[in-house]
């Protein structure tokens, strides 16, 4: 069973919208606090009307985000998206479907398109970090 399947189950178990949302503001709460200095304009998410900052690291050939956010729902998302990357390598990360994830969690029927949008390029950006995290440690 893969990250994916258990916030399936998970959302399946919670039924109805108003628990899922609080239960991503929960993981939004959960996510460890990003320091101060990374929240720089290069680690920002552009697209998103919602303050987003995510980085990247690569350890052992494995990825490690940090990320925070201003909003309470989109934090979770963000925490559930890391949650999803969490153990991969950058490879695997670019192979992830987000179309898939919208898909299987029913985000997309929940989230205005304006976050819809916004989620999406998180996910970009989060592609993009891990790839520049990997490149940095394999040129160290």
């Amino acid at each position: 069973m893969t990250q994916l399947d258990e916030f399936v189950d998970i959302f399946e178990l919670l039924g109805d919208w108003d628990q899922r949302y609080q239960y991503l503001i929960e993981l939004g709460e959960k996510l460890p606090p990003m320091a101060e200095g990374r929240k720089v304009e290069s680690n920002r998410v552009k697209a998103c009307m919602s303050k987003v900052w995510i980085d990247a690291s690569v350890e052992n050939g494995v990825v490690s985000y940090s990320g925070d956010c201003d909003t309470s729902v989109i934090k979770g998302v963000l925490a559930l998206l890391i949650s999803l990357c969490e153990g991969l390598t950058a490879k695997q990360i670019q192979q992830l479907n987000m179309d898939e994830i919208f898909e299987r969690l029913s985000l997309a029927e929940h989230l205005s398109p304006n976050r819809h949008v916004g989620v999406y390029a998180i996910f970009d950006l989060m592609q993009r970090k891990a790839a520049e995290a990997d490149k940095h440690a394999h040129a160290a």
